[in-house]
């Protein structure tokens, strides 16, 4: 005997049958994204492996500039190439300054000189810190890139444009609440641009880092040609240029 459905029930069964096609056809989509960004995470471990490997064979100049409110303070040169170890090993290429131009001739009496001494120790101090925290981000190791996925924090879209980039945002990378995002050309197998978005103690002590790569001229290995840490609070930056 075939009984009518009352309308109530055949709605529902009509939503039922919508929202088991969109999972028929969203369980893929989801499975092939998955994939996708499995291959991108496997890419940028091996881009980096490879280029740290090539990276090995050179050696460069660093310039680091350090701004206070807008204003340079500092300005030192190195010669950097890789040690043993896969870290860089830097020389100072300026000539040492004597302890009169450090304290600017010891100008305005000894209260000032303190006082000056005592806020050039707290920003040195500060910038350490900023220095240390910098590294557990820098270069980013593929250990954590295999933790960020396997916990399932990363998630990647195409770049606008149809283009061969893709971005890869991390969340709650080195800390809780920070952000990594990394800029990849696929068809390169290059690194671009590596963004994080983190804090010192407190959320609230923003600490902002970019990181733009290049290549070394006749199709050498991608390597960092500028690295941009700042400290929105303290109004401090630090400029790398490679």
């Amino acid at each position: 005997m075939i009984h009518r459905i009352p309308m109530a029930a055949s709605g529902i069964s009509a939503r039922l049958s919508v929202l088991l096609f969109a999972g028929v056809l969203f369980v893929p989509a989801l499975h092939a994204q998955k994939q996708e960004l499995q291959q991108r995470v496997a890419d940028i471990k091996e881009s980096m492996a490879r280029n740290k490997q090539l990276l090995a064979q050179y050696t460069w100049v660093e310039t680091l500039t350090v701004y206070l409110k807008g204003e340079q303070k500092k300005q030192e040169h190195f010669q950097v190439r890789l040690g043993p170890d896969g870290k860089p090993q830097k020389t100072p290429l300026d000539p040492a300054s004597s302890a009169q131009d450090q304290s600017g001739g010891r100008r305005g009496g000894r209260l000032k000189e303190h006082i000056v001494e005592k806020k050039k120790e707290e920003y040195q101090e500060y910038a350490e810190r900023m220095k240390s925290l910098i590294t557990r981000y820098v270069p980013p190791e593929k250990e954590a890139l295999e933790s960020a996925f396997s916990s399932g924090n990363v998630s990647f879209t195409p770049d606008a444009g149809g283009s061969d980039l893709v971005k890869l945002l991390i969340k709650n990378y080195v800390k809780q609440g920070d952000t990594v995002t990394l800029v990849f050309d696929k068809g390169q197998k290059q690194l671009m641009q590596y963004a994080v978005n983190s804090y010192l103690d407190d959320p609230s002590d923003v600490i902002k880092l970019t990181v733009n790569f290049d290549r070394v001229p006749n199709g050498g290995p991608s390597h960092v040609s500028e690295v941009v840490v700042e400290s929105v609070s303290k109004q401090l930056k630090v400029n790398t240029d490679n």
